[in-house]
Order: structure tokens, then sequence, then C-alpha cells
């Protein structure tokens, strides 16, 4: 079991999460408003799905000692 891989899981699901359910605050941070001027609300809500998505299965994967950190 790796620590590090649960934390990697944790910021993974936190993004998908918040594209999931469209959360404004997400959205309206500095770094997120600039995938939404660029590509919109939708796009940035698909960038940071996807994201969340393989983040989180790397998390996975480093905490099954599959891949190592």
């Amino acid at each position: 079991m790796n620590a590090f891989g649960l934390l990697i899981v944790a910021a993974g699901l936190f993004s998908f999460c918040g594209a999931a359910f469209n959360w404004d605050w997400f959205f309206n941070s500095r770094k997120a408003r600039f995938f939404v001027a660029i590509i919109g609300r939708t796009g940035a809500r698909i960038f940071y799905a996807l994201l969340g998505l393989v983040i989180a299965i790397l998390g996975i994967l480093m905490t099954l000692g599959i891949v190592k950190n």
C-alpha cells in the first residue's frame, strides 16, 4: 500500500467531481479560467473529467505497486 498513491487518487477524484458536478468555484479558479476561456465551459468540464480519471487510475496503479513513484 502506497500512501502517496492514495493522495494521487484523491486529487484525481477531486478533479473529476469538480467537472461532473459543474462546481462554479472550481471553474472560477485562476487556472481553470484559462481552459474555460480557450475551450469553453463544456470543453473544460470534459478536459478536467478525463484528466481526473487518468490521475485517479495512475494513483490506483501506484497504490497497488504496479507503477513506481
